[in-house]
C-alpha cells in the first residue's frame, strides 16, 4: 500500500492542466450501455474509480478499449446482473442501474461501496425507478428492478440519483419530468452526451428536467468537462502554499463558489478564459462557509478549505449541510497543530501561525487531498497513509504538485 510524503515549506509556482471530470466520466461511461453502437469518450481521467467502471462494463458484456484519455465502449450484447464482487469498491457503480433498466427493462446490481463520509442512501434512485413504473425490491443485498418524480432529498437533490433516473427514462415510453433535479455541471454533461446519442432531454442544469422517451439510441463521441473539484483543490493549493499558481483547462463558472471564497479571504484571483491564477496573501482572513448544492459551495471542497483556513488569521466556520458527518479529516488536521472543534455539523477553526508535519491517515477521497494540502504548508514532513483514496479521484496528484515545485514523493509502506 502506498503512502505520500510531503516535505513542507516549498513554495508552489507555475501552471497545471485540469483532468477530465471523474463525476462526469462515471455516469457517461455507464450511459454507453444504452446503445449497441460504439461510443467514444475523450478526457476520461486515469483513476481507480474510472478503471473500476470499465471493469464493470466489461463484466456486463461490453467491449472496452482505452488509449490514454480516450475510451471506446461497444455494448453490443450485455447482461443485466452486476454482483457485489464487481461493484463493491465504488458507490458510483450504482449508476449502471439506470442504463440497464432502460436497455434491458430489468437489472440486478449489488448495493455499492465507496467513501465512508456518512449516510449516503440510494432511496431516491429507487423512488425514481418506481415512478417510471418499475417494481423495486432489495433481496440479499442486491437491488432488483424490473420493468412527476421528485428527486429532492433531506440534504438537497441527489446528483447520482438524477443521473440514474435520466438514464432509465431516455428509453421509457412517454414523457418523464424530474422535479427537484440536481443542477450540477456533471448532470448537464451527461444530458449533453445522451442528446448526442439521440435522447430528448431538456432543462438539464435547472431543477426541472423533461425527458421525452425515444425508441433507441445510437453511438456518439464526447469529451467530458474539466474536473471542477480538482481545479478547486489546486486553487486552494495555490492559496495555501503558492507564489503564483495558474490552473488551466477549467470552466470558471463551475468553480465560482471556490474563487469567491478565496477572494473573500483576501487572495488575489485572476480569471482569463479557461485559466485561473491565485496569488498568496500572508495576511489572509477568516471565512464562514456553508456547503450547499450547486451553485453553492461544494461539499467536495469542504475538507480542503478546512486545511486552508487552519492558518488564516481569526476564527472561521465551515458548516456541512450535505453530509453532516463528513469531518473525519478534523482529527488528522489537529495532529498537525490545527485548532478545530466540531459543534454539530459546523467546524470552528481558530487560525494558527503554522502547522507541523505528522503521520496522518486518509479517511476518504477529499479528506486525503486536504491532508496533502496541509502538508504543503506544514513545517517538516507529513506522511499520508491510505492514499488509495487519492487515486480514486485525482489523476496523478503527486506528480502535478511536483510540476509546481512541491517536494512530494510516493513510497511503498513497509
Amino acid at each position: 500500500m502506498d503512502k505520500i510524503l510531503i516535505h513542507g515549506g516549498r513554495r508552489l509556482s507555475g501552471s497545471i492542466k485540469v483532468s477530465g471530470s471523474k463525476n462526469s466520466s462515471l455516469p457517461i461511461l455507464a450511459a454507453t450501455l444504452l446503445t449497441r453502437e460504439p461510443c467514444v469518450v475523450h478526457g476520461v481521467p486515469d483513476l481507480s474509480d474510472t478503471n473500476y467502471m470499465l471493469q464493470i462494463l466489461a463484466h456486463l458484456g461490453a467491449q472496452v478499449e482505452r488509449a490514454s484519455g480516450t475510451v471506446t465502449v461497444t455494448a453490443g450484447k450485455i447482461h443485466c446482473v452486476a454482483p457485489y464482487d464487481v461493484v463493491r469498491k465504488m458507490r458510483a457503480s450504482v449508476c449502471v442501474l439506470g442504463p440497464l433498466l432502460g436497455r434491458c427493462k430489468e437489472a440486478s446490481v449489488a448495493l455499492p461501496g465507496g467513501c465512508v463520509i456518512g449516510d449516503r442512501p440510494i432511496d431516491l434512485h429507487l423512488k425514481g425507478f418506481e415512478a417510471l413504473g418499475s417494481a423495486v425490491r432489495v433481496e440479499g443485498g442486491d437491488i432488483k428492478v424490473c420493468a412527476q418524480i421528485d428527486m429532492q432529498g433531506k440534504f438537497g437533490p441527489t446528483v447520482l440519483g438524477t443521473d440514474n433516473v435520466i438514464m432509465a427514462a431516455v428509453l421509457a415510453d412517454g414523457v418523464t419530468v424530474i422535479e427537484g433535479a440536481a443542477c450540477e455541471p456533471e448532470v448537464v454533461d451527461l444530458a449533453n452526451f445522451l442528446n448526442k446519442m439521440g435522447a430528448k432531454i431538456a432543462g438539464a442544469g435547472t431543477d426541472r428536467i423533461v425527458i421525452e422517451g425515444v425508441r433507441e439510441l445510437h453511438g456518439a463521441e464526447h469529451r467530458v468537462i474539466p474536473d471542477r473539484i480538482e481545479a478547486g483543490t489546486f486553487l486552494v493549493a495555490g492559496a495555501i502554499a503558492g507564489d503564483g499558481v495558474t490552473v488551466k483547462r477549467v470552466d470558471p463558472e463551475h468553480v465560482c463558489a471556490v474563487t469567491d471564497a478565496l477572494a473573500k479571504c483576501g487572495y488575489a484571483v485572476d480569471i482569463a478564459g479557461d485559466s485561473i491564477s491565485v496569488l498568496p496573501n500572508g495576511d489572509a482572513s477568516a471565512l464562514e462557509i456553508v456547503t450547499e448544492p450547486y451553485p453553492g459551495f461544494p461539499t467536495d471542497m469542504q475538507a480542503q478549505m478546512c486545511a486552508l483556513l487552519s492558518t488564516n488569521r481569526g476564527t472561521s466556520s465551515v458548516t456541512e449541510n450535505i453530509f453532516p458527518q463528513r469531518y473525519m479529516h478534523v482529527a488528522e488536521l489537529k495532529r498537525m497543530g490545527a485548532e478545530l472543534r466540531l459543534e454539530g455539523a459546523t467546524a470552528v477553526i481558530e487560525g494558527v501561525d503554522s502547522l507541523l508535519g505528522a503521520p496522518v491517515m486518509a479517511s476518504d477521497l477529499r479528506a486525503s487531498a486536504a491532508l496533502v494540502l496541509a502538508g504543503l504548508k506544514a513545517d517538516g514532513v507529513t506522511e499520508v497513509s491510505r492514499v488509495y483514496h487519492i487515486d480514486r479521484g485525482y489523476e496523478h496528484l503527486d506528480e502535478k504538485l511536483q510540476e509546481l515545485g512541491a517536494h512530494i514523493e510516493r513510497v511503498k509502506s513497509e
